[in-house]
């Protein structure tokens, strides 16, 4: 009698709970997530999301970040590969080379590095492991 119709598309972005990394936490390793992740402690290794990075200001990333969208307020140190909006918010520190589809920078955000923008840019395929210099 009553038909459902599912909507679901593969184009549609995986989602699963928020995580958070509190202040005072210290996590080593690689953390791959399909939800939402914010990190208020520190991270030494690498974090890929599918949905929303937040980094608070007390955050820290030792390591390469690689995902959909991501808002920095702490520090990173390593290459940042966000495919769609990148915003580098009050007195961020981001030491690296960044890949984005957007970026936005608040004029107290420090960057350095090189960064490279726009739809070419990210169908690129990144490899999050540092670069050797030869």
């Amino acid at each position: 009698m009553f038909k459902s119709k599912s909507k679901s598309s593969a184009s549609e972005i995986p989602v699963g709970g928020t995580t958070i990394i509190g202040a005072g936490t210290t996590i080593t390793g690689d953390i791959d997530s399909t939800g939402d992740i914010r990190i208020d402690g520190t991270l030494i290794g690498n974090i890929s999301g599918k949905a929303k990075i937040l980094l608070g200001s007390d955050g820290v990333i030792e390591g390469s970040i690689k995902g959909r969208q991501a808002d920095v307020m702490g520090k990173i140190t390593g290459l940042v590969d966000i495919k769609e909006i990148l915003q580098l918010r009050g007195k961020c520190i981001v030491d690296g080379d960044i890949y984005a589809g957007k970026l936005e920078v608040e004029p107290t955000a420090t960057f350095n590095g090189r960064c490279h923008m726009g739809a070419n840019v990210v169908e690129l395929n990144i490899d999050l492991a540092p670069a050797v210099n030869q």
